[in-house]
Parts: structure tokens; sequence; C-alpha cells
């Protein structure tokens, strides 16, 4: 039995987006990152845009990153098919991707499944 391929390029593809130290590991299991530093950090959205543009599933963004471009990462979660998930880097988590996964979630069933905040 034949089985038919969806031809969506970089289709179930993931891609991380951070620091340069956070990248590394994503880039040891094969998965496509983008460094980012002081220079480049104001194209953040623009990266976000082009891995939802060319058919990615999952991006990992740095938790700093998701909260300095928050509009941004909830605009993609929201409209594109491109899934956002911030992610702590070495210091700790900031509390911004449980934030996220609550809001997500509460979107989905209309109410907060985690209890109080």
């Amino acid at each position: 039995m034949a089985t038919s391929v969806k031809s969506v390029k970089n289709e179930g593809l993931m891609a991380a987006v951070g620091s340069y130290d956070l990248m590394m590991p994503f880039q040891a299991v094969g998965m496509e990152t983008a460094a980012v530093d002081n220079e480049n950090r104001d194209s953040v959205p623009r990266m976000v845009e082009r891995y939802a543009r060319d058919g990615y599933a999952i991006l990992f963004i740095e938790e700093s990153l998701y909260a300095e471009f928050k509009s941004d990462m909830e605009a993609v979660n929201e409209n594109e098919p491109l899934c956002v998930i911030p992610i702590p880097a070495q210091s700790g988590s900031l509390g911004v991707g449980i934030a996220s996964i609550r809001d997500s979630a509460e979107r989905a069933v209309g109410m907060d499944i985690f209890g109080e905040k």
C-alpha cells in the first residue's frame, strides 16, 4: 500500500533561536539554529516570520527574546501553523514559558486549567 507524502518545504522540522551558547545543544542534534546577539537582536521577528513562511512546525526561542518580542510571538502562534515555544536560558527561567502555555491552554479550553497564578 502506497502512502502519499505532502510536499511542504521543511514540514515537521524544528528550529531554535537564542544566544550562541543556548543554541549549541540544538545544533548538536541537527536542528537549524539562529544565534542572536546585540547586533542582530532587532531581526528576531523577521527570523520567526521566515521559519513560519518556510513551513517549520516548531520554533524554540529563548525566553528573554520571546518576552522582548511578545506581541510578534503571540501573533505567529495565533496566525501561523508554526508553534513558538519559549525556553529558559542557562541563567534560569523567567516564567515566560509556563505563562505562554497557560495562556494557550486558556484560549483553547476557555478557562485556566492550571489553577491560581
